[in-house]
């Protein structure tokens, strides 16, 4: 396949496709470098088998990015939205029963031949749904509020079950949702009412923790507000934790970091290459890498932003609304507690942190917001074509130009 065949199925936004582009060769260098200790632990010291399985999953991914432009019409998404969102609440509740993970969270569901986290899943069926609702809701004002209504009630099922087993997710879900709410003309008032009655169940629970059972991550997210608030206990029985070597990271980091591949604090992190994935960033490449992570994401976002407002029909903004904001929040979350601005908590920082089936979930939503980016071009084109007549327009050798 030569070069121009090829640029006919790299479709949407090229400069979102730049971005991804950069995030893959950052995510690939800063991968190989935090995985050492990892490989020399459960791999015999085969430093390269981590770089590769990311290159590999996001090689699959780049392949789900192709495919959803050039076979699956942004319309189907709407079809099989409410299809999607219902599977999503079963295989979070199915998690939950039967999942894996830190302290039987329920977090990795294994499926034999792989295993994947629920959440990532019901991140991109939650975009479809919404964004169905909301598409349907825009023809009458009853309408829209019977879709509000609808809404938040599935949302409140779906992220009461992800919260038992990844509480961040479910705040992120319901963030996500939110902003789509306010794009999608939901009144403000009511939105208030929904935000202030989730931070109201939030703090009753952080406070009624000590008093129910241990079940799910209740107990682990207060301890981490706590020590998040007691900021001055820095030392346990166990020594340092994670976010103390993040700090210790972002310190060594400096202006131009220690150089790339020469981290040393990733020895120490469990999560080094996934929750504190920026951290080690800074420690390597200093305020400089510090700045160009973010940056990345603020261009994709500001792409984000020009492709909505170009896109005509209500699903496709509302999808394209979702897919910018759950990448874009999920990153801040990331950013955030590596720097020790929010309380310590796992959200991947999105297409840079080391994973498998998680990296394609991220894919699908890169390819959703694209496939809108695609899809536009294509009605804008053929508008055009078919508004353009040739009639009483004159050849070029026939156009007289005014003389001054």
């Amino acid at each position: 396949m030569d070069t121009g065949e090829f640029k006919k199925y790299i479709k949407g936004d090229k400069i979102i496709w730049v971005v991804l582009v950069a995030l893959t060769c950052l995510s690939l260098l800063v991968v190989y470098s935090s995985t050492g200790a990892l490989a020399y632990r459960q791999e015999g010291g085969n430093t390269s088998h981590y770089i590769l399985r990311q290159l590999m999953f996001q090689g699959f991914g780049y392949g789900a990015v192709i495919f959803m432009l050039n076979y699956i019409p942004v319309s189907l998404y709407n079809r099989i939205a409410n299809g999607a969102f219902f599977f999503a609440i079963l295989v979070v509740f199915a998690g939950l029963l039967f999942g894996r993970g830190g302290e039987g969270t329920g977090r990795t569901l294994p499926l034999g031949f792989a295993s994947f986290q629920p959440a990532e899943l019901a991140k991109v069926a939650v975009i479809m749904w919404v964004g169905r609702l909301l598409a349907n809701g825009q023809k009458d004002p009853r309408l829209l509020n019977l879709s509000a209504l609808k809404i938040i009630l599935g949302i409140a099922i779906l992220c009461a079950l992800i919260s038992m087993a990844n509480f961040s997710s479910a705040v992120l879900l319901f963030g996500t949702t939110l902003i789509m709410m306010f794009v999608g003309r939901v009144h403000w008032k009511f939105l208030i009412s929904v935000l202030g009655a989730g931070l109201a169940f939030v703090i009753v629970i952080y406070f009624a923790a000590p008093l129910l059972p241990n079940v799910g991550r209740l107990q682990t997210v207060r301890n981490r507000i706590d020590r998040h608030i007691h900021g001055g206990e820095k030392l346990s029985e166990k020594g340092l934790t994670q976010d103390d070597f993040a700090m210790i990271a972002i310190n060594r980091g400096g202006i131009a970091g220690v150089g790339a591949g020469k981290s040393k604090i990733s020895n120490f992190m469990p999560a080094a290459y996934n929750d504190f994935i920026y951290s080690i960033i800074i420690e390597e490449y200093g305020l400089i890498g510090g700045i160009v992570v973010p940056l990345l994401y603020l261009i994709f976002l500001t792409r984000g932003g020009i492709i909505i407002r170009k896109a005509k029909r209500a699903f496709p903004i509302f999808l394209a609304t979702g897919a910018v904001t759950v990448i874009i929040l999920q990153a801040i979350i990331n950013m955030a507690v590596s720097s020790g601005a929010i309380p310590v908590t796992g959200q991947p920082l999105p297409w840079i942190s080391w994973g498998g089936t998680s990296q394609l979930f991220t894919a699908f939503t890169f390819g959703l917001l694209l496939s809108v980016s695609s899809e536009t071009d294509e009605e804008t084109q053929a508008e055009v074509e078919q508004n353009f007549s040739p009639d009483g327009v004159l050849p070029d050798e026939d156009i007289l130009l005014s003389k001054n």
